[in-house]
């Protein structure tokens, strides 16, 4: 027998001792770190979470459970209250055991029963009544909700005959008590509703970025802390100054015991009522304005008048803006509807089905309408409103100069000869020759089309030419945020960049020239106006005068800010103002000069039908202008006929109110004037 290893048989044992060894060492190392975190996570508990611990077990944790807090008032400019809270009484019940336990849930259901028939006898016969089984679900027994030592709501609005009932019998009824608490009212003239808001729980608001970085980063101060049944601004106004009209929560410290339910007596810190805004919206104002809109809609419905019969102008949006401060005095989105519904605790399918379509700010997003592609969103092309900014681009490029002339024959075309595409002014009318004063007047299509889109297109030879123009665009804050603060606002639709990707640049610009381009908000239309009669100050809107603490006295005042500046000669604002003049009927007898430019879009739907929206802007006094109104009428058609007649009645509640001339015109109540 040959005792001799061969040396491939000597390779093959040194390779199985040095793999055995790797495996032995990542052993030992794998050992290591798992007694590594075990000592770890025993010096935790033993010196982080010991203290803590041996509180629980000697039941001695003192948990902290929010009160609500009164939140503040949202008056008008004049210190109408718009929102409001007030205070009810309501029923919380604190769990003292655990009724989660099978041999306990009959208790739980009797507990129930009981309270059933206490608030059936005692209640107030007009509300709604609890069932057996609404009381047992908001006991919530299975902690879906909150703790054991969390209270549950289990019924608000408590008659005079419930509360003493149940403060006369406090020893029977362990763990209930009576808690005040508010509920949110609005103005039943339902006053700029979608501009203010409303309010839904927080639990159930989390699609807001604000509730997001507040559940994400937790604040240890208790007055801080959100509850889950708490009513928070979950849109408009009651959003964007939540921390404001908030307040700080009160807290409850209740002790508890191993099993996580209360024992012993509690501490109560009481919270603290929210701020106030007054806003910079007025009352008066603003119901003339809405009740503008609905009457004057509901006329050209029904109209049978050539050129002013709009039967399909459901909806309209208008926005009035101070010119000195950019304070917005009136913002409507109609139709509105009551927002007392959100204090309910649940709506009904019928409830929600007629407020759906209106809810949300039209004003300042595109809303869709019922009927879907057959009719327009609230966000419509501008029209012939973008010509006095097609005029001034045009000056200010120097493609053209004040005394420059053009024959308007009435149509013209571009694109490649022989293709060209015919682009006319209303009815074909031909003006003949035009200045850039007369275009703006006569509202010529085919001056901003050969004098601006053209030439601008050869300018800048081509596509960079739509980057010029989108500048000139973004500068007067259309297809920018106005910087508002509302939630969600739209910034535009800008059909010339998707133009000029899809088709040319040329067309792009050629169609953007006489507004058949770009799709913008009312408001952001209010504040490109208002650039217009201040010569190129953009205005920040502002809805808030003043905030007040809760002791009345003021923290702080909002001032003008100027978001940016489009500095032009003096003699380019000059012609756009004197273009700004054309006759409209519906301002026969206005006792100011002023300037307006009227707009009739077209636009065509999915469905393949074309329609016509009205819009409208316009400033007054002419000469030192204080007030900017943009109005929209999503198919009303002409622009003089569906929009202008609803903003000569926003100016004249504005100068019964104020006074275009700063004084105001609206008489003093007499006693004759009341009867």
């Amino acid at each position: 027998m040959n005792l001799n290893k061969s040396p491939a048989h000597e390779n093959e044992q040194e390779k199985h001792r040095k793999q055995f060894a790797i495996r032995l060492n990542i052993f030992f190392f794998i050992t290591f770190a798992v007694f590594s975190v075990i000592v770890v996570r025993l010096a935790i508990i033993q010196f982080v979470e010991g203290p803590e611990l041996r509180k629980v077990a000697e039941g001695d944790i003192v948990k902290e459970v929010p009160l609500l807090p009164t939140r503040g008032t949202i008056y008008d400019s004049s210190m109408h209250p718009i929102a409001y809270s007030e205070p009810t009484q309501s029923l919380y019940l604190t769990l003292d055991k655990d009724y989660n336990r099978a041999d306990r849930i009959q208790e739980a259901k009797q507990l129930a029963r009981k309270l059933q028939k206490i608030f059936d006898q005692y209640g107030d016969p007009n509300t709604k009544k609890l069932t057996t089984v609404d009381i047992f679900k908001a006991m919530d027994t299975t902690y879906a909700k909150g703790n054991g030592y969390t209270p549950r709501r289990i019924k608000t609005g408590l008659s005079d005959k419930e509360i003493a009932y149940f403060l006369e019998r406090r020893d029977e009824f362990e763990g209930i008590e009576i808690v005040e608490e508010n509920i949110r009212h609005y103005d039943t003239d339902t006053v700029a509703v979608q501009t203010v808001g409303y309010l839904r729980p927080f639990v159930s608001s989390m699609s807001r970025n604000k509730y997001k970085n507040i559940q994400r980063n937790s604040s240890e101060d208790p007055a801080m802390k959100y509850s889950a049944i708490e009513n928070v601004g979950f849109d408009g106004l009651e959003l964007l100054y939540q921390d404001e009209l908030r307040g700080k929560s009160g807290y409850r410290r209740v002790p508890i015991n191993p099993k996580n339910m209360a024992s012993g007596p509690t501490e109560l810190i009481p919270p603290v009522k929210g701020s106030d805004l007054v806003l910079t919206i007025n009352k008066e104002i603003q119901v003339a304005t809405e009740k503008a809109i609905t009457e004057h809609t509901a006329k050209i419905r029904y109209s049978g008048t050539r050129g002013v019969s709009a039967p399909n102008a459901v909806t309209g949006y208008a926005v009035a803006m101070e010119i000195d401060t950019g304070k917005v005095v009136t913002m409507a989105s109609m139709p509105d509807y009551d927002s007392n519904i959100w204090s309910k605790d649940t709506r009904t399918e019928s409830e929600w089905k007629n407020i759906e379509p209106y809810y949300m700010n039209g004003a300042i997003r595109s809303v869709n309408r019922p009927g879907g592609g057959d009719h327009p969103s609230s966000v419509v092309l501008l029209g012939s409103t973008m010509k006095p900014l097609s005029v001034l681009l045009g000056l200010n490029e120097h493609l053209f100069t004040r005394y420059d002339y053009y024959n308007d024959r009435g149509v013209t075309t571009l694109g490649k000869e022989g293709y060209g595409t015919k682009v006319r002014n209303a009815s074909s009318h031909a003006y003949g020759m035009l200045n850039p004063v007369d275009a703006i007047s006569h509202s010529s299509n085919t001056f901003m089309v050969d004098m601006v889109g053209k030439r601008l297109y050869q300018k800048y030879e081509g596509k960079p030419g739509v980057d010029v123009w989108d500048k000139y665009m973004e500068q007067f804050g259309l297809g920018v945020s106005t910087e508002s603060g509302l939630a969600a606002e739209y910034i535009g639709y800008k059909e010339y960049i998707h133009e000029m990707e899809s088709g040319s640049a040329q067309s792009a610009l050629a169609y953007a020239s006489f507004g058949q381009q770009g799709k913008y908000t009312t408001l952001q239309l209010a504040q490109y106006t208002t650039m217009l009669a201040n010569r190129g100050e953009r205005l920040k809107p502002q809805f808030v005068n003043e905030i007040r603490n809760a002791d009345g006295q003021v923290t702080k005042k909002f001032k003008k800010e100027v978001l940016n500046k489009v500095d032009f000669p003096s003699e380019y604002w000059d012609a756009v103002q004197q273009g700004m003049q054309s006759k409209v009927d519906a301002f026969k007898g206005f006792p100011y000069d002023y300037r307006r430019k009227t707009g009739t879009s077209q636009q065509r739907m999915a469905t393949g039908k074309t329609i016509e929206n009205a819009v409208f802007i316009a400033y007054a006094p002419a000469q030192n202008p204080k007030l900017a109104v943009a109005v929209v009428v999503p198919e009303g058609g002409y622009g003089a006929q569906g929009a202008a007649p609803i903003a000569r009645q926003i100016f004249e509640a504005y100068d019964q109110k104020y006074g275009l001339d700063g004084v105001p015109k609206k008489k003093p109540a007499t006693e004759n004037s009341a009867e």
